[in-house]
């Protein structure tokens, strides 16, 4: 099969995997895909990696991601207070990091400063077939 008739439905499969991402955030944060692939090591498995950019004061709504999503995010600048249920909550700065289990309830996701933006590159590792990355509390996953 040639490239080109690929390229299409990859470019589809990648909008509506980051589009839960981006129903998550408030207006003025900025979502971008950073990369994804098919781990070829591991059938059925993708790496994916998402930038998200807190505008000052910027929040997430409470969340969950697919069921299969092991993720591990990296601050890129700023500063950002998580707490995945369970756990209390903390603020992590540029450099840190931190881990949430497949299943996971991520209660809290917020740049910790309201005059300078924050950035963040959460690395999923996720069944390939997942079309939802992030589900906003009270929406279906559509993964279930």
């Amino acid at each position: 099969m040639k490239p080109t008739r690929l390229l299409l439905p990859l470019l589809t499969a990648i909008g509506m995997t980051f589009a839960g991402v981006a129903s998550a955030h408030t207006p003025g944060d900025t979502i971008k895909p950073n990369f994804s692939h098919a781990l070829p090591n591991i059938p059925g498995k993708s790496l994916m990696a998402v930038e998200v950019t807190y505008a000052p004061g910027g929040t997430s709504m409470p969340h969950r991601h697919a069921q299969s999503a092991f993720i591990y995010a990296y601050v890129v600048s700023g500063r950002i207070v998580s707490q995945v249920a369970g756990e209390p909550e903390r603020i992590y700065s540029a450099g840190e990091t931190w881990y949430e289990m497949p299943g996971a309830h991520h209660v809290v996701s917020r740049n910790a400063s309201d005059s300078e933006p924050a950035k963040l590159l959460a690395v999923f590792v996720v069944d390939s077939d997942d079309d939802v990355l992030t589900t906003p509390d009270g929406q279906d996953s559509g993964n279930e």
